[in-house]
């Protein structure tokens, strides 16, 4: 298992949401960068957990958890010349942009970012180094740093 984080502006979509989403799930579409999409596509696998982080808010902070249910797909929105995500380069046979399902699995007491800047033990998190990012990887050690219970 492989540990994650994931932004989301919470005004779009948030924790409140994933939980209301229940057992199906939520695919998380519209992921546009590609560093993040190769993460989705090649290395976030089934029952991978991740965090929800919520950014471009008054307290950008980790809020939940969620795990993943359904590995990489092509992002459907691609496809849909009426979508904020369509991509005219994009084919069914040649898919550019893939997301994941995930369900929710907790919310956490928020751990905001000012929090995670200044732990000393967190070094490896790129979202301690200004990354904009929106899928990053979580070493197993800061996961539980960040998530003791």
């Amino acid at each position: 298992m492989a540990y994650w984080l994931f932004k989301t502006e919470p005004d779009t979509f948030s924790i409140d949401d994933l939980k209301v989403a229940g057992k199906q799930g939520t695919f998380w579409e519209g992921v546009r960068n590609y560093q993040a999409r190769n993460f989705l596509r090649d290395n976030v696998k089934l029952n991978d957990l991740v965090f929800i982080y919520h950014s471009s808010c008054k307290v950008p902070a980790i809020v939940g958890i969620g795990k993943v249910i359904t590995a990489a797909q092509p992002d459907p929105y691609q496809f849909n010349n009426k979508s904020d995500y369509f991509d005219s380069k994009a084919s069914i046979q040649n898919p550019r942009w893939y997301g994941v399902t995930l369900e929710y699995v907790k919310h956490l007491q928020p751990i905001s970012l000012a929090d995670i800047k200044a732990d000393p033990r967190i070094t490896e998190l790129a979202l301690k180094k200004a990354s904009r990012l929106s899928i990053m990887p979580v070493t197993e050690n800061e996961w539980q740093l960040l998530n003791p219970s």
